[in-house]
């Protein structure tokens, strides 16, 4: 059955009827939708009268445009309407992940209860706020640097999905910031308000990984603590459980993770109660997964499981025109860090910086900007300069100069080429020139053209 707009709202008009709560709704530009008659008595304006008027007309002190605008709640507070001290409710309004508007609730009570209800409900909104604290995110959309169209690409896409449910997986090279990315789709969402978990798949004993992610019973083994303990999936309810190195994941904890994707449902260990969580999940790798299947290293059911929404980041040599950007939001950072006042870099240091290769990315970058720094420092200048990048001038000149024809930039490319594919093998030559799809004489006369040893 299709109930229009005005049927909702006759609807509506009845349920809040309510002589001991004012109740009053508006839309996303602050404009009453809907009263009931105990509001309108609080204010003391007709009820028809209030339709569309601002809320900030009919009470000035409101924060529900606060509401409107951040997504910001409080189940409990103390305000004062047309000079009536009462205590109410806020909330957001939501459809399809956006908000469209927000709620309030008035409710009378005597003020000594009122108080001491506003007393109990901030002494449980601490609470929340120190657990919230312990695993909050540190970064938003706006730490991400660069214009470059492949990370505005990205950003775009993070916004898109910051709301949705869909597992997402970020691939990567080491250092192209996969965790911050992780970060900023959880803070640009819905689920900002609620926990952000990070398990590293690698540091994690196997032995212990069940009990971290799934939590356990009391009793359930020796040493569990008294009362049990929550599992990270628990914890991260209506948040966000980042699994870096999710490629380092043990065979058996994979197949209890698809289960948990498949069934959002798990027990803890030494339980038989089913305990639901929606932890939205996203998974990181600098990996090839798809290699990993194929060796038997990782399942195939959760790889598809995970690869729902993928995003692809760049390595920082692909995006070479963040760099300038890139240093000069990081100077300032690291001064700060080393209580330094370096302001700013050589255009000669910085095309140095442009023209080098990045096998570690941006963490590498910030790295020798650190030392940079130091450098500097000690010399009592106010500028990077070429000799503060010690390890870069001793590179080939194939990394250091800028190729201007095009036998230079193809031998350039082909020179990282052949660094990365060596780099990812671990340097063994055979394997590097079956993937190059060489022959390994020519492999072998390519290395002693560029000088790689």
């Amino acid at each position: 059955m299709y109930i229009n707009d005005q049927e909702m709202l006759h609807i509506m008009e009845h349920m809040i009827d309510n002589p001991y709560m004012g109740v009053v709704y508006i839309n996303a530009d602050c404009e009453i939708l809907l009263v009931n008659e105990t509001f309108a008595d609080i204010v003391g304006i007709e009820r028809n009268d209030l339709i569309g008027l601002n809320i900030r007309q009919v009470v000035p002190a409101s924060r529900l445009p606060q509401t409107v605008k951040t997504g910001e709640a409080s189940l409990c507070e103390i305000c004062s309407v047309n000079n009536k001290e009462m205590i109410s409710m806020r909330i957001p309004i939501y459809s399809n992940g956006k908000i469209i508007g927000a709620m309030a609730k008035t409710l009378f009570l005597d003020m000594a209860t009122a108080k001491l209800m506003a007393e109990m409900v901030s002494m449980l909104d601490d609470d929340c706020r120190n657990f919230n604290s312990k695993y909050q995110t540190k970064y938003t959309l706006d730490d991400i640097i660069g214009n470059n169209p492949l990370i505005a690409r990205i950003k775009t896409w993070c916004t898109q999905v910051a709301n949705n449910v869909s597992n997402v997986l970020i691939i990567g090279e080491s250092g192209t910031g996969k965790e911050l990315f992780a970060h900023a789709i959880h803070n640009a969402g819905i689920r900002r308000n609620f926990p952000f978990i990070r398990i590293n798949c690698a540091c994690i004993p196997e032995n212990l990984m069940e009990s971290e992610l799934f939590g356990y019973e009391e009793g359930a083994f020796t040493g569990a603590l008294k009362g049990g303990k929550k599992g990270k999936f628990e914890l991260a309810n209506r948040g966000t459980i980042f699994f870096d190195e999710i490629g380092e994941m043990p065979l058996a904890m994979q197949t209890k993770l698809l289960t948990f994707l498949q069934e959002r449902e798990f027990e803890r260990i030494g339980g038989s109660d089913l305990i639901y969580s929606d932890a939205r999940v996203i998974a990181a790798t600098n990996t090839d997964l798809e290699k990993a299947v194929a060796d038997g290293r990782f399942r195939e059911d959760l790889y598809y499981r995970l690869n729902v929404v993928t995003m692809m980041l760049p390595p920082l040599r692909d995006r070479t025109d963040d760099i300038e950007p890139l240093v000069n939001h990081l100077i300032p950072k690291l001064n700060g860090k080393l209580n330094t006042s370096v302001e700013g870099i050589e255009e000669e240091a910085l095309d140095m910086l442009i023209n080098y290769h990045w096998p570690g990315n941006i963490r590498e970058l910030e790295n020798l900007l650190e030392r940079a720094i130091n450098l500097a420092h000690l010399d009592g200048v106010r500028y990077l300069r070429p000799k503060h990048f010690p390890t870069l001038l001793k590179k080939d000149s194939y990394v250091k100069n800028r190729p201007t024809t095009l036998n230079a930039a193809i031998e350039s490319l082909e020179y990282q080429l052949i660094m990365n594919t060596l780099r990812s093998n671990n340097y063994n030559k055979s394997i590097t020139a079956k993937q190059l799809d060489i022959h390994p004489s020519v492999l072998y006369r390519k290395l002693k053209k560029y000088n790689i040893s």
